[in-house]
């Protein structure tokens, strides 16, 4: 027996005062509606109305079953309500995780013009190179760069990052600066160790990709870090645009090797199915896919 719809009958009946009437306000026939009444109280082990061929009669089990039925139903209604409206309109807590340094040095100000033009989302937001499960997680969608495994998540590729070879002034005026990647290892390299980059550096070139082994003093799993070391004078750094931009335009870095960059890692957001999608996360992929592409 579905006990939701029966509830839905009883109630319909109580409200009509007859099976005829909730007949009609249910579309359903007379019959119907009796068998399922004669179900219910079955499945309930008591009698809910007295009927006779001209009346009904509610019992005090029945009087206080159709009370509790009533509020079940309207908190149902509620929920229906909630759903489809969370669905059509953006609103209620988006929980995002991103990439440490693209968020701070990309998504930062996107994120806050986003908050602005939906001001009922309140984006929770993760900073961390760690790949989280989005679903044991909790996490509605992800950013993430690279190269993506074989999942079931649904992907949009967002834009693409390249990083170059920098230095500070102050190391290239004690060590010099190499004229071939070849040369690099010669030099104090900073790893980024979430990557093969950690002990070797990969550039693009017409004939496919070129691998250099580098040492150096510092290897770590987030890119501000070596960034860090490298304004320092600590060694040399492979890092994308998004995180030296701003020293290379302050002079703090600079470029080396400028004909020798890394291939194009594709930037994607991440989530798990495209049915039934949310308005915020549609609407927070679309913002971040119409700014990143400007």
């Amino acid at each position: 027996m579905d006990l939701f719809n029966a509830m839905r009958m009883y109630v319909a009946v109580v409200d009509g005062g007859s099976f005829a009437a909730a007949a009609d306000k249910l579309e359903i026939s007379r019959a119907m509606i009796s068998k399922q009444i004669q179900k219910l109280e079955e499945h309930l082990g008591t009698r809910l109305m007295n009927r006779t061929t001209r009346r009904l009669s509610i019992t005090e089990t029945g009087r206080a079953f159709y009370d509790r039925s009533q509020q079940i139903l309207q908190d149902v209604e509620e929920a229906e309500q909630v759903a489809g409206d969370m669905t059509r309109t953006p609103q209620g807590v988006l929980r995002v995780t991103i990439p440490l340094s693209y968020g701070q040095h990309r998504l930062a100000t996107i994120i806050g013009d986003y908050t602005q033009a939906y001001p009922e989302v309140q984006l929770d937001i993760a900073l961390s190179d760690r790949k989280v499960d989005l679903v044991e997680d909790g996490f509605d969608l992800a950013v993430r760069i690279g190269e993506l495994p074989q999942s079931d998540l649904i992907a949009r590729k967002l834009g693409g990052v390249r990083s170059i070879v920098c230095a500070s002034p102050g190391y290239v005026a004690r060590h010099g600066a190499p004229n071939t990647p070849q040369e690099l290892g010669g030099h104090a390299c900073l790893g980024y160790s979430l990557t093969g980059s950690g002990t070797d550096w990969r550039f693009e070139t017409p004939d496919g990709p070129l691998v250099v082994p580098i040492t150096g003093p510092i290897r770590a799993d987030n890119g501000d870090i070596i960034r860090l070391a490298a304004l320092s004078g600590a060694g040399i750094l492979f890092q994308p645009h998004f995180i030296v931009d701003a020293d290379l335009a302050a002079g703090r870095l600079v470029q080396l090797l400028p004909q020798w960059q890394s291939a194009e890692l594709g930037v994607y957001a991440v989530y798990p199915s495209r049915k039934h999608l949310s308005a915020k996360v549609r609407t927070f992929v679309d913002f971040l896919a119409a700014a990143l592409a400007g």
